[in-house]
């Protein structure tokens, strides 16, 4: 019999809050995190953009008295992860049982930038060392994971995760995504010509591209059903396929999203009729929002209640998967699904069903899609246990 993987804590910082159910409060509000930058070290042209607030991380870290210097995003990772292990004393951070798995697109990528020359060592620029710092801190024995795929990142680590506990060599494992932002990144999607000069329209016909944001976010997983609080949510299934389109283009049919979404379906055996809210991927590129919405059809969950939440967040990469499944476990246990806020007018070939306003529904289990450059694509489902 295979064993059930389990979320038993959850955390999301953002520009929205530091916390989930800070970050939930100003979802169910419609409040977005996104804000035009007209002067920022993040770009030489205004810029829409969600950043955290340097102030109050370094007021939120301070509490810690950490021993060591940290980088910005370690110091986000160590805060998320840490305030999942307030929530359930059952998380054994220092056994041999419980695994951390980080996602992330760059890491560490502001240590490139000239005013952070010399601070810290040159290899934690690498993602494996931010995977030692971060198990160094929290005394854990054994090596991190690193997951970095594009942006189904956070979606692919918790895949991951509930396969390892499947294999019963964890009990438990932590599963922690994050990105920052950077002139670098903010730059590399301007020479895409991809990011909107106004807060991101999902889905719309308007859209014109992404809004970038900074987030980092922690699931806590385990197959010991003794660890749960409250509401039992499982992983029921989860996939991810790569249509090999091109080097960021995803592939017009949406064939990889559909396999990856079938395949999810089938391990949780459910068919499309069974499935209760959609969590999109949702970047508010031409080309996204049309490929997802052909799998989304083509997969027979055009009815679905379905949103997007890049236009609270910004596109938090490597973070992305894991907030954005944590805002579909809140609708879970809240029986509440987010309107997509900036939404208006259907600007997909497929008629989708777009949430506009924020509204009280029974959510009895979640579909959380992604896609990313390179041809990747994933979904996962979550459920509340029957």
């Amino acid at each position: 019999m295979k064993l059930q993987s389990y979320i038993i804590a959850d955390n999301i910082i953002s520009p929205l809050g530091f916390s989930t159910e800070e970050n939930f409060g100003q979802l169910k509000q419609m409040k977005t995190g996104v804000q035009r930058l007209e002067k920022s070290d993040l770009s030489a042209e205004p810029v829409c953009a969600a950043v955290i607030d340097q102030q109050r991380l370094d007021d939120e870290f301070k509490k810690l008295n950490a021993s060591k210097a940290y980088t910005r995003l370690e110091q986000l990772f160590i805060l998320s992860i840490n305030d999942t292990l307030k929530q359930n004393p059952a998380i054994e951070i220092r056994s041999k049982k419980t695994l951390l798995i980080l996602s992330s697109t760059k890491g560490n990528i502001d240590l490139l930038d000239p005013e952070h020359k010399g601070k810290f060592d040159k290899k934690r620029l690498f993602l494996w060392e931010t995977g030692n710092v971060i198990t160094e801190h929290f005394d854990n024995p054994n090596k991190a994971l690193i997951v970095s795929n594009a942006c189904i990142s956070g979606v692919l680590a918790i895949i991951l995760g509930k396969r390892l506990l499947e294999e019963n060599n964890y009990d438990t494992i932590i599963v922690s995504g994050g990105d920052i932002m950077t002139h670098f990144v903010v730059s590399g999607f301007q020479s895409f010509k991809a990011v909107s000069n106004e807060v991101c329209k999902p889905y719309d016909a308007a859209r014109d591209g992404i809004s970038l944001g900074e987030a980092c976010g922690t699931v806590v997983l385990t197959n010991d059903r003794s660890k749960i609080k409250g509401t039992a949510i499982t992983v029921k299934g989860g996939s991810s396929s790569n249509d090999a389109n091109h080097i960021s283009g995803p592939s017009r049919t949406g064939d990889g999203l559909l396999l990856a979404i079938e395949k999810t379906l089938k391990e949780a055996n459910m068919d499309a009729s069974q499935v209760a809210y959609i969590s999109g991927h949702g970047t508010a590129t031409l080309y996204n929002d049309e490929m997802e919405a052909q799998a989304i059809t083509t997969a027979k969950l055009q009815d679905v209640p379905m949103n997007s939440l890049k236009s609270y967040f910004g596109h938090t990469l490597g973070a992305a998967g894991i907030v954005e499944s944590i805002v579909g476990i809140q609708s879970m246990r809240s029986n509440t699904l987010i309107g997509t806020y900036n939404y208006s007018q259907p600007g997909v070939t497929m008629p989708v069903n777009i949430i506009k306003e924020t509204t009280g529904s029974t959510v009895d289990n979640c579909l959380k899609t992604a896609a990313g450059f390179g041809g990747c694509n994933a979904a996962v489902l979550f459920a509340k246990e029957a």
